[in-house]
């Protein structure tokens, strides 16, 4: 309810309470290959109805799509997924950008990265190469992200450690974390995850000198 409609018991407007700092926005994409479920990872987590932009699967993308391992999937995000959601603890406010996963698209990823200032790189074990164009771009690019190894059917064989190897990430100490994209837990631990590295990475290139109030 707005504060112009609070009133007390003498019938006077109530001060509004502007102790608590606003939220500060954040742009992050959730980028990897085509099905790895990063439509379902903003769904799980949006506090808003998503905005979703699926088109069904055709004959006419028979030979340019590759559905090897995922024959079941029948809608590709053709432009992008939008979500956003609220983590009062950190007092950010996070809008997720899902990028299409479909080579096709592709083009569309350089206007998406404008004013972003992380990533989620959604893995696939089952299919891990089609994380690779994804952790290219973000590496070339020099944009902080994470790997997220979504575990279908709630199972993941290989271990974090195996899964860091394979993927031969420049940046040895960027985060892999095992998680199902349909758990809003999971995908929350996972945002943090990556807050936590876009802080860290503020606070070691911030200028020397700078008080710690600055550097935060």
């Amino acid at each position: 309810m707005p504060a112009s409609d609070t009133t007390g018991t003498s019938g006077t407007a109530a001060t509004a309470d502007t102790s608590a700092p606003e939220a500060s926005p954040v742009k992050i994409l959730i980028a990897g290959g085509f099905g790895v479920g990063k439509t379902t990872l903003v769904e799980a987590i949006s506090e808003i109805d998503p905005l979703r932009t699926e088109e069904r699967l055709t004959s006419a993308g028979v030979g340019v799509d590759d559905l090897d391992g995922i024959e079941g999937k029948t809608a590709t995000t053709v432009a992008m997924d939008f979500g956003r959601i609220t983590l009062t603890d950190a007092g950010v406010v996070l809008y997720l950008f899902g990028t299409p996963g479909q080579e096709r698209f592709w083009f569309m990823w350089d206007d998406l990265l404008s004013g972003a200032l992380g990533a989620v790189v959604l893995a696939d074990t089952r299919r891990l190469d089609r994380s690779f164009p994804a952790i290219d771009f973000f590496e070339s690019r020099g944009l902080p992200f994470i790997v997220g190894a979504n575990c279908f059917n709630g199972e993941q064989p290989y271990t974090v450690e195996e899964i860091r190897a394979a993927l031969h990430l420049k940046d040895p100490d960027t985060p892999v974390l095992l998680l199902d994209a349909r758990s809003r837990e999971d995908v929350r631990g996972c945002l943090l995850a990556l807050l936590d590295r876009l802080i860290t990475r503020a606070r070691v290139t911030a200028p020397a000198g700078l008080p710690d109030r600055a550097r935060s």
